[in-house]
């Protein structure tokens, strides 16, 4: 008896493929949107910290270059130097992919939950109604019915065929559905591997500040004569400021990576077993059909 998870095999996976139900071409827009998503992120960064964090207001004499006011944090944070630009603009494409696969996972689910489809389907196949099982996934719609919907399509076609054994029937509707698998889900995991680079590049980022922070203060501590004691704080707090920010932006993408892996996982599951279920069906199907014809 086959396992589960056999129906999804280590098949190639396209970055953009053609939806065998829908003849429209998927993979791309996760490009299309990395590619104004990320100029955007830097550009607002860059806007942020230069109007925003380093407005005079925020600053002594309203000027910039001179030392925040009392329990200003907007000008604390800008005393951070350069590298705040760069950090805030990384958090922002956090922000901004992760919206962007939230809304594309649940997409995928379709326009009601993934256990109550699958459900639906299991209880289809069951009394052997495909149309049944055919409208359900039309009415869902997503990446899950279309798996299934391809599923089904070769179910029927094998059903008419009387040339083919049951094995190789059943080895065609395998096939179809991992075929279709394979187109579904690049799209689900676009981006995700921007997601688990911002996890790493913003912890190094942030750590590119604190040294250039702890420069400054070791520079203060250098100088003849009594240290540099405004210079020396404005380095410590230049090096916090920057690990503060690297840490809030690594932290963030690692939950938002492991949260839609777990998603992805999920509807992959559901695929593997609505899947399983095609297959047994038919399998059963077709060999009380030849104990029938037997008999």
């Amino acid at each position: 008896m086959e396992k589960k998870n056999a129906v999804v095999t280590n098949a190639p996976k396209p970055a953009a493929t053609a939806n065998k139900n829908t003849g429209k071409v998927e993979g791309k827009s996760g490009g299309a949107f990395a590619s104004f998503a990320i100029p955007i992120a830097i550009l607002a960064g860059i806007l942020i910290y230069t109007f925003i964090l380093g407005n005079g207001s925020n600053f002594e004499g309203g000027d910039n270059a001179n030392h925040p006011l009392p329990g200003n944090m907007l000008g604390q944070v800008y005393k951070g130097g350069p590298i705040v630009a760069v950090l805030i603009a990384v958090n922002i494409m956090i922000i901004l992919f992760a919206i962007e696969r939230f809304l594309t996972i649940n997409k995928a689910k379709g326009s009601k939950g993934v256990e109550s489809f699958v459900r639906t389907i299991r209880q289809k196949l069951n009394a052997h109604d495909i149309n049944g099982a055919l409208a359900a996934c039309d009415t869902q719609r997503g990446s899950v019915a279309n798996v299934v919907r391809a599923g089904l399509l070769k179910y029927q076609e094998m059903q008419k065929d009387t040339t083919l054994a049951k094995d190789q029937k059943v080895l065609a509707i395998q096939k179809e559905i991992e075929e279709s698998t394979a187109l579904e889900l690049p799209m689900l995991e676009k981006n995700l591997v921007i997601i688990s680079t911002i996890a790493s590049v913003s912890t190094l980022i942030g750590l590119i500040g604190t040294v250039r922070g702890m420069i400054v203060a070791f520079a203060a501590l250098a100088t003849a004569g009594t240290p540099d004691a405004t210079a020396l704080a404005n380095g410590i707090s230049e090096a916090l400021i920057n690990t503060a920010l690297g840490i809030t932006g690594s932290t963030i993408a690692i939950i938002a990576y492991n949260f839609f892996t777990s998603k992805i996982d999920q509807l992959t599951h559901s695929i593997d077993e609505t899947g399983f279920s095609i297959i047994q069906t038919f399998a059963s199907q077709e060999g009380n059909t030849a104990t029938t014809s037997h008999v």
